[in-house]
């Protein structure tokens, strides 16, 4: 019976085999899309899982009134280590400031992310070296470079003994040694090139240097919130001794919070969840691409009922239960699934390196060999979603009817079918609004003034710090002589959405914690960002390189200032005289606001100036680039020969990297559902179109012309198309909404998407019934009639 079932059912698909090419066809392609998300969502979900201390690891940080921040100070970790016997262990990491070259005798390596950890913290954050993880002894330092780094420079070496090579410049005669390598986890959030571990690290540094990134281990069982509570306690009781006249307003306002490791890459506390919401977007793309390959099948399956009754009919006829029609029709089913996941299969891996490349990612189709159980679950959901019913409707034919020719489908199944055509089409309604919304945002993005021009700006990678003007001012003269050169600067900084200090300033006796920034001469003019009131830092001023300060238009509203000019702020221990303020620039980016901030050349508090940027005639950059690269060892006798630079604007443009993903995911999947809703519409109005070929006849005879026909068999699906609309513009209004909300600068929700994706849907529907519909327009009525 299965093979005479599996006979019937190859020669039913191959009957049809136009039908059962859109059915395959549309399940291959939204199925090879599903695989690439979910493939991607189980890669970004599953950073650190390797880490047997997953579940029990947190991030300490602080929230205070005017910010939230991953970084707390050295001497908190002690404290916690000491108080709270919950705490298996506690370890403190910190990033290096700047990139540097290592030499060995064959090859170069420049370190780009620098991580200095304890060894509490390299243990616990699972950093393995390949010879085994070592403690180091008293102030030792252990320094590992990444394997892709060490084999770059010893190619040969097949032991795991330490080697001595030269630091930064060939020339400096700074050697180091190099412990070993180190597996640097590409699937971690803990990500480095370089690596020193130290038994302890941050020593004498006092409360309130806020630069350390402090992880505790908590016994499996911990009430993590009390532990929480407890670390608050402690901390603002810190807080207060540190200082001789504690703000117990701000104190009590501060929190401590514990950031689950597991939180640290899409959702984490001081930081954006963009990466969440696009992962959140893919999803649900994912599963509405499926959902409408699923629609498509079983709208064709029921439209082929017609077919199958009188096949139903005998077989009942004859003896068959229903459960044995219905598992035959599901096994039909079944083997179109089959099929399809083989061609999506086929389609994943070709599509896979494009993939890839959008999102910078590694991925391959059978990482961690999760498919091998996914794809068998996903495939007999499949079948079940979308074969259940039909297979119930067809196996549910009464044979008395269908052998007389009274066949007719029910009312519930012609609603059924209407009803899945709205949802397809609604569907697709809504990934052409976002997809619109989402260009006007980006085309927003791109042509709105950001407050400063990145444009021809060169920032040159450095390793010397020059946060004393005098220092810097013979590397500025020497840049400047050469041709093309505009403008030099430097500062601890650049607006890349990098994050900038935080301290706290006070103004007419308000205290409030505001972003600082330390720069030098020329700085503001480099970046073409305008001044409101007052004046730029000048050298023809000798206070500005001690006591001057710039604010931004949004530190001024912060603090209600009517007159700035030449009033004083007192921050890290120094009495600044406002001089200047500037209009906001969007330095972070659209996302969120500009931050209040305050610009001066002289901070205790600021980090090392290192970040060098030049302003350059755009018809001489090239000729530039190569004269600084040629002159930059006399100019910049620390780097030597080690020049690197990046365009500003590239850097800029990074921030908007996220949403032109998003974009393009967007397009992809606007672009194939429409593709399988038209598909779908195609094979169904060619049902619809056969079994009205009398009445077609009859209009014909009676006089009707070829256009007033193609009207009447549009005229449903016009109505169809148009419910899709109107049910999909309040949800799609609403995620766009949502979506836009989580930007400081953006456009409102546009009414153009919602017009243009009625006028894109309707003329599709229509033109895809039409051609269909025309070749039984144009046929001979006789040919219809003539048997009746």
């Amino acid at each position: 019976m299965f093979r005479l079932n599996l006979k019937i059912a190859l020669r039913n698909l191959w009957k049809n085999r136009n039908i059962t090419a859109i059915n395959i066809g549309g399940l291959s392609i939204a199925l090879a899309a599903f695989m690439l998300i979910m493939i991607y969502v189980a890669y970004e979900t599953s950073f650190d899982k390797d880490n047997p201390n997953y579940d029990n690891i947190y991030l300490v940080g602080r929230k205070t009134p005017a910010f939230t921040s991953n970084y707390t100070s050295p001497p908190l970790s002690k404290e916690i280590k000491q108080n709270f016997p919950e705490v298996e262990a506690v370890g403190k990491m910190k990033s290096g400031g700047f990139e540097f070259a290592i030499n060995s005798d064959k090859s170069t390596v420049f370190v780009q992310k620098l991580l200095f950890a304890e060894y509490e913290a390299a243990k616990m954050l699972n950093i393995k070296p390949l010879k085994g993880l070592e403690e180091p002894a008293g102030g030792e330092f252990l320094f590992y470079l990444n394997e892709s780094y060490m084999a770059t420079l010893f190619p040969d070496k097949n032991d795991q003994k330490p080697n001595l090579v030269t630091m930064g410049n060939k020339t400096s005669g700074q050697s180091g040694v190099i412990k070993g390598a180190v597996f640097a986890n590409p699937h971690s959030n803990i990500s480095f090139d370089g690596i020193s571990i130290a038994k302890e690290i941050g020593v004498g540094e006092p409360e309130g240097y806020n630069n350390y990134f402090t992880y505790i281990q908590v016994k499996p069982g911990t009430d993590v919130e009390a532990l929480r509570q407890k670390i608050e306690k402690m901390y603002r009781v810190s807080l207060a001794k540190a200082d001789t006249d504690p703000d117990w307003k701000y104190i009590n306002a501060t929190n401590i919070y514990l950031d689950p490791l597991k939180n640290l890459h899409l959702r984490p506390t001081a930081g954006t969840d963009t990466n969440y919401k696009v992962l959140i977007a893919l999803s649900v793309l994912g599963f509405l691409m499926l959902l409408i390959a699923c629609i498509n099948f079983t709208n064709l399956s029921i439209a082929q009922a017609t077919k199958r009754a009188k096949e139903v009919g005998v077989k009942k006829v004859m003896g068959a239960f229903r459960t044995q029609l219905t598992f035959q029709f599901l096994i039909e089913i079944l083997m179109q699934c089959v099929v399809a996941t083989i061609f999506a299969l086929i389609l994943a891996e070709l599509v896979l390196p494009k993939f890839n490349s959008l999102f910078e990612v590694n991925l391959v189709i059978w990482q961690r060999s999760a498919l091998l159980w996914q794809l068998p679950l996903v495939l007999m959901l499949l079948t079940l979603v979308a074969g259940v019913y039909p297979a119930m409707v067809l196996s549910g034919f009464k044979p008395a009817l269908v052998l007389k020719g009274n066949f007719q489908t029910s009312r519930q199944s012609y609603w059924l079918k209407n009803g899945l055509l709205v949802l397809q089409f609604g569907i697709a309604v809504i990934f052409i609004i976002g997809l619109l919304v989402i260009n006007s945002q980006l085309k927003y993005m791109r042509t709105q003034d950001v407050g400063f021009k990145p444009d021809q700006v060169v920032r040159i990678k450095n390793m010397a710090v020059f946060s004393d003007p005098a220092v810097f001012e013979p590397v500025r003269n020497q840049m400047m002589q050469i041709p093309g050169v505009k403008s030099v600067t430097v500062a601890n900084g650049i607006p890349d959405g990098s994050k900038t200090g935080i301290n706290g300033y006070t103004v007419d006796g308000k205290n409030e914690s505001i972003n600082m920034l330390s720069v030098d001469f020329d700085y503001f003019e480099t970046l073409d960002i305008k001044i409101k009131e007052g004046r730029f830092f000048s050298r023809n001023f000798a206070a500005d390189t001690a006591n001057s300060a710039i604010l931004n238009e949004s530190a001024i509203a912060k603090y209600g200032l009517t007159n700035p000019i030449g009033k004083i702020i007192r921050g890290c221990s120094t009495d600044y005289r406002i001089v200047g303020v500037i209009k906001d620039f969007k330095a972070d980016g659209f996302e969120t606001a500009v931050a209040p901030t305050i610009y001066t050349i002289k901070d205790p508090c600021s980090n090392a100036k290192l970040d060098i940027m030049v302003k350059i005639e755009e018809n001489q950059m090239a000729s530039a680039l190569a004269m600084l690269k040629a002159k930059w060892p006399t100019i910049n006798k620390k780097d030597g020969d080690n020049f690197r630079y990046q365009f500003l604007d590239e850097l800029y443009g990074r921030l908007f990297k996220k949403q032109e993903q998003l974009q393009s995911v967007f397009f992809a999947a606007a672009i194939l559902t429409i593709f399988i809703a038209v598909l779908g519409l195609f094979a169904f109005a060619k049902y619809i179109t056969a079994g009205r070929m009398k009445e077609i006849a009859v209009r014909k005879i009676l006089g009707a012309s070829d256009l007033q026909i193609l009207k009447l068999l549009n005229s449903s699906f016009f109505v169809i198309v148009v419910v899709a609309n109107l049910l999909a513009w309040p949800l799609a209004y609403l995620i766009t909404k949502k979506w836009l909300e989580t930007f400081a600068y953006r456009v409102d929700v546009p009414m153009l998407p919602f017009a243009l994706s009625a006028l894109i849907t309707i003329g599709l529907a229509i033109l895809t019934v039409s051609l269909q519909a025309n070749k039984s327009v144009k046929a001979n009525p006789v040919d219809a009639l003539k048997y009746e």
